[in-house]
């Protein structure tokens, strides 16, 4: 049930004060009787009434239904003995905050009856009592019929409203969680491209610095110029995550192979022409990934890359002699891949015959929830 500050109700016509009168209103009319013996009993009546309706309020399960059954036994005896008929409004706002729908329609139907058997009855034991205040039991009798039902409303929308606001916060921390996730990939690949370039490069330039001094000083330069590309590109991609176009990546990747000493070859369009710029960056960014494992992991000679353009989609092949990839790789090292694909519906299927061979495909239609923006 609600905490003891919902006892009163909110947002609705009847105001704070006029539940306050309510509240001290039943003396009065306890007072007017005639009989000590009277007033005792409406006494204990009405406060035992407000001790059920505070401990209804703390209830669950049964208990509820216990004290709101001794409440309905104080309301109508208050209206048959006393002509005060309002207390079956806070019976009716507290109906209101019963959310088992079952619960709910029970005692909504047992209190409407029972307060129009009381108000009738009162028409007789209260006769004079009862016609002075004809119009506020009126009042009463649709407050009674309407009251439970706002309250049960309100607390309902309030519920889902809370549910809805945890939801869409609980999206926000995802979003900015998978954000990150990706900025971090971009970053990884981006960078881990570069510096296996660099690495293999700086590598090269050793052994031929004895050699060939010229060439050596050649693959310096290139190194040089790698790292600011890399540095550059970070600092692009920091900037305002720009997409990355497949035939800037081939670029790249012709480097790639050749500071490896991997013969490729590269068929198919090398520039994209009608493919949006999320699917061009998700496929520079699998391709990007797929040959830095051939060059790290696979021990090839040979790779061959094909990048065909479908009008509902874009596929990519890309095919080595090596040895394949070790086991780790394939389950972890193609995850980040797998991931990117999923954004976009893409599919990755790999083979291991005679090398290794991994097939992407990416449908040109974007789903809407895969759409990333950055602020």
């Amino acid at each position: 049930m609600q905490n003891w500050f919902s006892i009163i109700p909110r947002n609705l016509s009847l105001n704070i004060y006029v539940w306050v009168i309510f509240s001290f209103l039943p003396f009065f009319f306890i007072f007017r009787s005639n009989s000590a013996l009277e007033i005792v009993l409406g006494l204990i009546a009405i406060l035992t009434f407000f001790l059920a309706y505070r401990l209804s309020f703390l209830s669950d399960g049964w208990p509820v239904y216990v004290w709101v059954s001794i409440k309905i036994i104080i309301s109508v005896g208050m209206t048959l003995f006393y002509g005060y008929v309002y207390v079956s409004l806070f019976l009716a706002y507290f109906i209101g905050n019963v959310q088992r729908k079952a619960g709910f329609l029970t005692l909504y139907i047992i209190h409407l009856v029972t307060t129009l058997v009381a108000i009738y009855g009162s028409f007789f034991t209260q006769t004079e009592l009862f016609f002075t205040q004809l119009p506020f039991i009126i009042i009463t009798i649709i407050g009674v019929v309407l009251l439970p039902f706002n309250t049960y409303n309100r607390i309902k929308r309030e519920k889902l409203e809370g549910e809805l606001a945890d939801a869409n916060q609980k999206i926000s921390k995802l979003m900015v969680f998978e954000e990150r996730q990706r900025i971090a990939r971009d970053l990884h690949d981006t960078l881990g491209q570069k510096l296996s370039l660099i690495g293999l490069k700086s590598d090269l330039a050793g052994k031929l610095v004895k050699v060939d001094q010229e060439k050596a000083v050649s693959e310096m330069k290139d190194i040089n110029q790698t790292a600011r590309t890399a540095l550059k590109e970070v600092r692009d991609m920091v900037s305002d995550m720009r997409g990355t176009r497949l035939k800037d990546e081939l670029r790249y990747i012709r480097q790639l192979l050749e500071a490896a000493e991997i013969e490729y070859d590269i068929e198919g369009e090398h520039e994209l022409q009608q493919t949006p710029l999320l699917i061009e960056d998700v496929a520079s960014m699998c391709l990007k990934e797929a040959i830095t494992n051939v060059v790290k992991h696979s021990g090839a000679s040979l790779c061959r890359i094909g990048v065909l353009e479908k009008e509902d989609r874009i596929e990519l092949i890309i095919q080595d002699d090596g040895i394949g990839f070790p086991e780790q790789v394939a389950e972890n090292g193609l995850r980040g891949m797998r991931e990117r694909l999923e954004f976009v519906n893409g599919h990755l299927d790999i083979s291991g015959q005679e090398g290794t061979s991994l097939k992407i495909m990416i449908p040109k239609a974007v789903k809407q929830e895969s759409s990333e923006v950055v602020e």
